[in-house]
């Protein structure tokens, strides 16, 4: 599983990874950034996600903080963050780190990702820079502090902590698709579509992922989604995968990008300008997007193909 951030409707977090064995936190450090973190568990939170049915059933195998062990502590939060509640899982994740013992690296960063997903960005960014300076060269704490400066609007930082994880570890999807997604808030799209596809090329279904749990950042596409979708298609032509990019056409277009236009700006593209697959997914788009029109009315308004010569 993974940690994925400024506030936008297409803002996702995957979060997943393990760390080797960090160096001690003493309790009284603990105690501070704990002290340092906004009081997140509000009782009206947590009423409103405890009438999920769920509950009733998880908070039977809660066990007594004072008596587990850090690692029942640490694997209760990651089962409780799965289950979408991530106030108790923060208790829990605490909890832990003031037992002391065990990767106090990897319970920052969950701790982090986990104060993300609350929206709680000074907070994150307090455990985050903490895991770094317990363990300078962790890659995942580097990228979740790109991650922060990405959800700031700091994208320029966000571009070097993510080079910063990349340089620890070239191995990770997550890393290179992160700083994609930065690259291309400063519209350096050349640059963006080039991270992208070595993300493609290390873990191929990278853009499909969703979900939540473990302890990396990752963000999943920028806040100008539609332009983002065309140059995923873009992306996926040249790798001559025609079904994903006429995916990302459709969303693009029902986005309400201009496709047509884009298409005919791009040599390499432009004669999909005459595909009939695309002709009725911009189509559809505007259909869809009117609200005057149906699916169908924009397909009947597509002429069909001529019928095949019997040979």
């Amino acid at each position: 599983m993974s940690p994925h951030l400024r506030p936008a409707t297409w803002f996702s977090l995957l979060l997943f990874g393990l760390l080797s064995a960090p160096s001690p936190l003493t309790s009284e450090m603990a105690s501070g950034l704990q002290q340092s973190a906004p009081n997140t568990n509000t009782d009206a939170v947590r009423a409103l996600r405890h009438e999920d049915p769920q509950w009733e059933n998880v908070k039977l195998h809660l066990p007594d903080p004072s008596t587990a062990t850090e690692e029942q502590l640490e694997t209760v939060a990651d089962v409780l963050r799965a289950r979408r509640f991530p106030e108790d899982a923060l208790d829990y994740y605490l909890y832990a780190l003031k037992r002391g013992g065990g990767n106090q690296v990897t319970l920052m960063n969950k701790i982090g990702v986990t104060q993300l997903e609350l929206r709680h960005t000074a907070a994150a960014r307090a455990y985050f820079q903490r895991a770094t300076q317990l363990k300078k060269k962790d890659p995942v704490a580097w990228n979740n502090l790109g991650a922060v400066e990405y959800m700031d609007g700091r994208f320029g930082t966000a571009i070097s902590h993510y080079n910063r994880a990349i340089k620890l570890n070239k191995t990770s999807a997550i890393y290179h698709s992160n700083l994609a997604t930065a690259l291309f808030e400063e519209k350096r799209y050349k640059d963006a579509r080039a991270q992208y596809k070595i993300a493609l090329e290390l873990d191929p279904d990278m853009a499909h992922h969703d979900g939540t749990g473990g302890l990396t950042a990752h963000m999943l596409s920028p806040e100008d989604h539609a332009r983002y979708c065309f140059e995923m298609a873009r992306l996926y032509a040249e790798l001559g995968d025609e079904t994903n990019m006429l995916r990302y056409l459709t969303m693009a277009s029902e986005g309400g990008f201009d496709v047509m236009s884009e298409l005919r700006s791009d040599a390499k593209l432009d004669h999909y300008r005459k595909d009939t697959r695309v002709i009725l997914l911009v189509q559809n788009a505007k259909a869809l997007r009117s609200g005057r029109a149906s699916v169908d009315d924009a397909a009947s308004k597509i002429p069909p193909l001529p019928p095949v010569q019997p040979n």
